[in-house]
């Protein structure tokens, strides 16, 4: 994974590779856009992980996520981390991450895989029970990897 050089920006700093991979790895949920065939784009709210250098997440068989992907496989993803209101500065502390890559399905046990740690962080202690219902749903699931091309992040330091 490969991030852009940090510099300032707007008064704020541009943030590290750690910095990044630790917003990411933190992060609960994040924004992925992609673009459909009509030439809009979309985003929506997903949990994830981080495996393996790149971000995984599942979703259903289809829909309108899946049919963009198809369309064009390059995705954005943002993640906001930590952020704190600074009134008497009129302003706000914050941690961003935007993620540019290919998103594919994977199948498999790679499928498996990233089902499980899914249930690992979201859902600690219940591990064994995930194990099950991902082999048991994994055919009426669908998890898609983002390759990840290039990294940015943003942090106002609160």
């Amino acid at each position: 994974m490969k991030n852009r050089e940090p510099r300032l920006i707007d008064g704020t700093m541009a943030m590290t590779h750690e910095e990044i991979l630790e917003v990411l790895k933190d992060g609960e949920y994040g924004i992925i856009s992609t673009i459909g065939e009509d030439g809009y784009p979309y985003g929506f709210p997903m949990s994830y992980i981080i495996m393996d250098e790149h971000i995984y997440f599942h979703c259903a068989l289809d829909g309108h996520k899946l049919d963009n992907i198809k369309y064009n496989s390059k995705v954005s993803f943002c993640v906001v981390g930590e952020t704190k209101l600074i009134p008497e500065d009129l302003d706000t502390g914050y941690k961003s991450v935007i993620v540019f890559g290919n998103a594919k399905e994977v199948q498999g046990e790679e499928k498996i895989r990233a089902l499980i740690q899914i249930v690992k962080k979201y859902c600690e202690g219940f591990e064994h029970k995930g194990k099950f219902e991902a082999e048991r749903d994994k055919d009426i699931t669908t998890v898609l990897k983002i390759s990840i091309d290039y990294t940015t992040g943003k942090i106002r330091r609160m």
